[in-house]
């Protein structure tokens, strides 16, 4: 009796091979550059600082609604690399200090989520190949073994790009919940101080402006300091 005839193996065929192409590190990668400079071609295009510019719009004269708006609108710039300090300025100038500050909170863990989330699918398996440098492996392992408290350290002590720290903390291994927390408590001080002097900047004298202005000038100054005193810190 004969042997029955195996049934021919499927050939790789180019469907196989472009949906492995497609969806290849360096792909998706590719996608993410192409994805942030889009946004931020866009972001060039509307000039955000029209809102420290124009006033305050009839339709954002207030309410839930507008605040609810400004925070994903403030979320979606920081993705497109928009200086927050600037969105800040404007959440306070649009809002007043309170309803400001919980909108510019809001956009600033939106933004960095969706940075994270972007950041962690499409870009760390490409870029964890990179990581070769001391300086690169030393940031990783930091950020990979004790991600909140070294996220809350960059959050609140201002100098480190709002962006980089995001995408940074994608290609470790730390987790998405310690990343979004440590987000949320440390930009609490550097936000509400630049929602403050937003709300208050059409009185520079007054004391809360003086006051807010001071604390940016001097946590500035003091992260120089820190980042000066410790920059042999992750090479050890």
């Amino acid at each position: 009796m004969l042997d029955p005839v195996p049934a021919a193996r499927p050939a790789d065929g180019l469907a196989a091979r472009c949906t492995r192409a497609l969806l290849s590190p360096w792909s998706r990668l590719s996608l993410l550059v192409v994805v942030l400079l889009a946004a931020a071609v866009a972001m060039l295009l509307f000039e955000p600082q029209r809102l420290l510019t124009g006033g305050r719009p009839g339709r954002l004269s207030g309410g839930t609604i507008a605040v609810l708006l400004f925070g994903a609108a403030y979320g979606v710039c920081t993705v497109a690399f928009v200086p927050r300090p600037l969105l800040n300025v404007a959440a306070g100038a649009l809002f007043g200090s309170q309803a400001g500050l919980a909108a510019a909170l809001a956009g600033t863990v939106l933004g960095a989520g969706v940075s994270f989330a972007l950041g962690r699918v499409l870009g760390q398996d490409a870029l964890r190949t990179l990581l070769r440098g001391r300086w690169l492996k030393a940031a990783d392992g930091q950020l990979s073994r004790h991600g909140f408290r070294s996220m809350l350290a960059l959050r609140l002590f201002p100098g480190v790009p709002f962006a980089a720290a995001n995408y940074c903390a994608a290609v470790s291994r730390m987790g998405y919940p310690a990343f979004l927390a440590a987000t949320g408590l440390g930009s609490v001080p550097n936000t509400a101080a630049y929602v403050i002097a937003g709300s208050t900047a059409a009185s520079p004298s007054s004391p809360v402006f003086l006051a807010a202005m001071a604390f940016i000038v001097l946590t500035g100054l003091g992260a120089a300091v820190v980042a000066w005193r410790r920059r042999h810190r992750l090479a050890e």
